[in-house]
């Protein structure tokens, strides 16, 4: 009868021990799936994959028209030929961010001009995105006319604020590698084109607001006016193509 006790005990014993171990697995299993659920910061997170616009949508519409396609595993824009003035369709992310490392893919057609742009607020009375985002331009330096418009307004420029210190950009047709970080905690603002630093900035005032002072935006009401915002690529009339597009909050 002793024996038969003690055997059962064991075997009792075994099977609570079977089923804590069950369970702090499948606590693990759940916290574990909880925090991939979450991109930590410092983590790139991807924001266009090449397959679709999941993520994206038309500045102050919902999804996205005709006017951009996928193709080989990038987001092309190409103008409709009856265009009217004032007519747009450029794109911006669903989410907003404040502190980050941009990573994005950028082509240009020959003569071409397009921009990168962050901060941007949808508001009702304003009509595109670049009346609050400031800008990183995307542009054919030699056959666009804004490239003979001062270098603030040459490719990899914080556009109409600060020139690039060289012109690495590739030849047409060819990829372009735009890094951009904007770092309000550090107050750090600085484009990496094709792997050369080209330009660096401050993004806090008074250094910030001294600069929109002396540029085109100075009377512009909303402006640069915001920390956090969209991320946003431009429709400027002209076939322009991204991908690789990616994000790393600081």
């Amino acid at each position: 009868m002793k024996n038969l006790i003690l055997v059962a005990l064991s075997v009792f014993m075994a099977i609570a021990c079977k089923e804590k171990t069950k369970e702090a697995s499948e606590s693990a299993a759940e916290v574990m799936a909880n925090t991939e659920m979450e991109t930590p910061k410092g983590e790139w997170n991807v924001l266009f994959d090449g397959t679709s616009f999941d993520g994206w949508h038309e500045y102050a519409q919902e999804g996205v028209s005709d006017n951009w396609k996928i193709e080989d595993a990038a987001m092309v824009f190409y103008p409709p030929k009856d265009q009217k003035n004032g007519e747009s369709y450029n794109l911006v992310s669903d989410d907003d961010y404040t502190d980050f490392v941009l990573s994005i893919e950028w082509r240009i057609s020959e003569a071409g001009n397009s921009g990168i742009f962050w901060g941007v607020k949808e508001l009702d009375e304003l009509e595109q995105p670049y009346e609050t985002g400031a800008e990183i331009q995307v542009l054919d330096n030699d056959k666009h006319p804004d490239g003979k418009n001062g270098t603030s307004h040459q490719a990899g420029a914080l556009y109409d604020m600060v020139s690039p210190s060289a012109d690495v950009t590739k030849p047409i047709g060819e990829w372009n590698l735009c890094e951009i970080t904007i770092n309000h905690k550090t107050n750090t603002g600085m484009v990496v084109l094709n792997a050369i630093e080209v330009v660096r900035f401050s993004v806090n005032n008074p250094e910030w607001g001294e600069m929109v002072s002396k540029s085109k935006f100075a009377d512009w009401e909303y402006f640069a006016k915001y920390t956090t915002g969209k991320i946003g690529v431009q429709d400027h009339g002209d076939v322009v193509a991204f991908r690789n597009i990616k994000i790393k909050e600081l």
